[in-house]
């Protein structure tokens, strides 16, 4: 049943990023123009491109440790944990830009946090991680959700710097 749980949760999160790649989609199409994109879409690459090289080190170059159930594939991190938190942390970050209403905003945060927990608990529940697997995949989440938000703030400020200068 935990096995299903966190992996409902990594579903969510992976259709919640495809809804913003369908938005990008839609805005690309739409303007006709890739440049013309919001920057927060586009910059989501950032922390997708770290997670599958992240993913791609740990499970095929440094394996650090196996799964408690004993089949003996790596484990460290936790990918589910590290995807479901990644993309809902981004999309914390990004809600603001979308949806304007303060109380939604909330009840979606609560949902992803909620998922977030769902998925740490299901993971160590199921025996496929250990606590330490689920802290990594955690942190390296929070990592590549800082960069992030460090490149929509620098990226918010250069728009803005953009802005003033066209208007004068």
């Amino acid at each position: 049943m935990w096995e299903l749980i966190s992996n409902i949760s990594l579903v969510l999160a992976i259709l919640t990023f495809g809804a913003f790649g369908a938005l990008g989609l839609y805005q690309w199409i739409k303007r006709k123009d890739f440049a013309k994109i919001d920057y927060e879409i586009v910059w989501m690459l950032v922390p997708t491109v770290l997670m599958a090289a992240t993913y791609l080190i740990f499970d095929h170059l440094i394996i650090l440790s196996t799964r408690p159930n004993g089949s003996g594939e790596p484990s460290f991190p936790s990918t589910h944990v590290m995807v479901v938190a990644t993309i809902f942390f981004v999309t914390t970050i990004i809600l603001p830009h979308y949806i304007k209403n303060r109380t939604t905003r909330i009840v979606l945060e609560v949902l992803m946090v909620i998922a977030i927990s769902l998925t740490c608990t299901g993971r160590i529940l199921s025996d496929m991680h250990s606590l330490g697997d689920v802290i990594g995949g955690l942190v390296f989440a929070f990592i590549f959700s800082e960069i992030y938000y460090q490149i929509i703030k620098r990226s918010k400020k250069n728009a803005k710097r953009l802005h003033k200068n066209n208007k004068q």
